[in-house]
């Protein structure tokens, strides 16, 4: 009876319920993946990415599970490889966040968002990409309040990338200046991308009049095949001699949008736009949810890193549409400055919000197109952000 008596004690003792009695933040944890999982699941928002994110934190909150070990790529003693010491003693889940640690995953995603992206409003109307420029200003701003709220110059500008509302570039620019922040940061980019329909109406009807967004704006011309493929080259040619930190990014971005428009690749254009950028989503999603754990998470820096992602947002949204209105008084109303909001990058739903917006104040009004460039030219320049911020801090 004794040794039965010891062998449940054991077990209890080993269990993840003791680990949860001596650390309560566990329990808090699975509650706030659980509610990650009911938003991805129930309200869909960003669910490819917010899943398997709510998932690893759920993994890496239940006690004892050892889903990942960051102490690894924290504390590697000098002179021991890391990779030596993921192949000896890590899991799954460590092997995963290699791709993360060495900036493989974000770059693969751009190169998917290329195959699927048309450049042809923004070749037809390269004024968007003012629009898309404005629409960073959320990105330096939060970079400067940051730093008022004590974050390092490194801290700062990997906060603040969450106003380009573009995950892979948060992720991206998070694990070379602050990696230590990297769980905060992915899962506040990817909420506000998802709640793009509900944060950026107010905005944009804050700042524009009812005349103002009841413009219809003129059909944009027909961007010919040599343009599209030309388009993709010459801007990478030219963003990375400006900015090397950009390279692989842009790269990355106009590589897929290449072989979208060429026409002579189609079978590995479809790869990298499924079958390799789903596979690269699950290893992204996953390995960054096991970043968040209790000890990691639930801090006060957490909760200023999510309000700052909110004001870094906003910031974005105002600037583009603040420099819509700018175009339409330089045009005498031919710009409708609703399509300013759509530089944030969340392709392509800030370009539908902006539509949407439209629409309700003229139900003749269409300017999906004409939101598409400034969305963009959006994902262009938050890789040119990031290159800035990487260039500085990195």
């Amino acid at each position: 009876m004794s040794a039965f008596l010891d062998t449940i004690a054991s077990i209890w003792q080993n269990s993840g319920f003791m680990g949860m009695v001596e650390e309560p933040l566990y329990l808090v944890m699975i509650v706030v993946a659980c509610f990650l999982l009911y938003l991805a699941i129930v309200k869909e928002f960003e669910p490819l990415l917010l899943l398997p994110i709510a998932f690893g934190m759920l993994l890496a909150n239940l006690p004892g599970s050892g889903i990942i070990h960051m102490e690894f790529f924290i504390n590697t003693p000098t002179g021991h490889p890391l990779w030596e010491t993921i192949l000896n003693e890590g899991g799954l889940a460590d092997m995963l966040y290699m791709g993360v640690k060495l900036g493989v995953y974000p770059p693969l995603i751009f190169l998917g968002i290329g195959t699927m992206t048309d450049f042809g409003p923004l070749i037809s109307n390269p004024k968007s990409l003012l629009l898309g420029a404005a629409a960073q200003l959320g990105i330096f701003a939060t970079y400067i309040g940051a730093k008022l709220l004590g974050f390092t110059g490194a801290e700062a500008g990997a906060i603040g990338i969450i106003g380009g509302a573009d995950g892979p570039t948060a992720i991206f620019v998070t694990t070379i200046l602050a990696p230590h922040l990297l769980g905060s940061i992915a899962v506040a980019a990817y909420s506000y991308m998802a709640l793009v329909p509900v944060i950026q109406p107010p905005i944009m009807k804050a700042l524009t009049t009812k005349k103002e967004r009841s413009i219809v704006m003129t059909q944009l011309r027909t961007v010919s095949k040599t343009e599209k493929i030309i388009f993709p080259i010459m801007c990478t040619i030219i963003i990375s001699l400006i900015l090397p930190d950009s390279a692989v990014l842009v790269g990355m971005l106009m590589l897929g949008n290449l072989m979208k428009e060429c026409g002579v690749v189609d079978r590995i254009q479809r790869t990298a736009g499924n079958e390799l950028m789903n596979i690269i989503t699950i290893f992204l999603g996953l390995s960054v949810g096991c970043t968040t754990s209790a000890d990691t998470f639930l801090t006060s820096q957490t909760v200023m890193i999510v309000a700052m992602g909110l004001v870094a947002f906003c910031f974005g949204t105002a600037g583009g549409v603040l420099m819509g209105k700018l175009m339409c008084w330089l045009t005498h109303g031919k710009v409708n400055p609703l399509i300013g909001s759509a530089g944030v990058s969340a392709v392509p739903m800030a370009a539908r919000v902006s539509q949407k917006v439209g629409q309700q104040e003229n139900p003749s009004n269409f300017l999906l197109m004409h939101a598409m460039g400034p969305n963009v030219a959006g994902v262009i320049g938050s890789a040119v952000a990031a290159g800035i911020l990487i260039n500085i801090f990195g």
